[in-house]
């Protein structure tokens, strides 16, 4: 994973515990598992259910093959038919942009720079304001 700090399996963990692990889909290649991802309730001044990505984490050898793209996709569609209004995390722009996050909504998380902050909706307005992400994260 190249941006892990080693606390993404203590997360999904955490979250699976709390019972905040509203979606989880793995990427399977050659009955191996070489990638994940990972959905959890978050909370935002703006009306709907809101969740947040992450973690997400794809085998160092298979990154740049789409697998993370191809799991974001998958679990925008699960998203979608449980009628969530968006998602929003935290990360680089440069890799969230192209699944359609933006970092220009007036989204902050504490402790997060404010151009790493971002989210998308799948229907209504764009989310805005703080995020509270589930206790997992904290």
């Amino acid at each position: 994973m190249a941006f892990s700090d080693g606390t993404e399996p203590a997360v999904i963990d955490r979250l699976r515990a709390d019972g905040d692990l509203l979606v989880s889909l793995v990427a399977v290649e050659e009955a191996q598992i070489v990638g994940h991802i990972a959905f959890s309730p978050a909370t935002l001044s703006v009306p709907g259910r809101w969740v947040t990505l992450g973690p997400i984490s794809v085998t160092p050898e298979r990154q740049r093959r789409g697998i993370g793209k191809a799991l974001i996709a998958a679990g925008f569609a699960r998203l979608r038919a449980l009628g969530v209004a968006g998602c929003v995390l935290t990360g680089n722009p440069a890799v969230y942009a192209s699944s359609g996050f933006r970092n220009d909504l007036g989204l902050t998380a504490s402790d997060t720079p404010n151009r790493n902050v971002m989210g998308l909706s799948f229907a209504g307005p764009p989310p805005t304001g703080p995020i509270v992400f589930a206790r997992a994260f904290g």
